[in-house]
């Protein structure tokens, strides 16, 4: 069993996704978010569901008007689909994604974590 209040507060570094579970072939992550770091990306084989714990998360969507997801809300990027995320207070994500879904795509950023460093 986890408790996720207990779990967020081993997370000390935002952009930094941390595995607290596994569902079949897929992990439940945790993350805190603040700023602008992660870059443009896309996962060209997995979808990633985004859940909100609390805060508010600025999703952009290539091609398409940016929005702002809030407490409880949930929106999954379909494969393939460029993407980013911000926010400008922290934000508290779940993040529920097949194993082999790399942190920023093919995209190597000074925040990107492989997944080894997310377990």
């Amino acid at each position: 069993m986890k408790n996720l209040t207990q779990s967020f507060e081993t997370i000390t570094n935002y952009f930094s996704p941390k595995v607290i579970a596994e569902v079949n072939d897929q992990y439940v992550k945790i993350a805190k978010i603040k700023g602008e770091d992660i870059p443009w990306h896309n996962h060209e084989n997995e979808d990633e569901l985004f859940y909100i714990i609390e805060g508010s998360l600025l999703m952009e969507i290539e091609n398409e008007a940016p929005f702002t997801m809030h407490q409880n809300d949930v929106f999954v990027v379909k494969k393939g689909v460029n993407h980013r995320v911000s926010a400008v207070e922290e934000c508290k994500i779940m993040l529920i994604e097949t194993k082999t879904t790399l942190h920023t795509g093919k995209v190597q950023a000074a925040v990107t974590k492989s997944i080894e460093e997310q377990l």
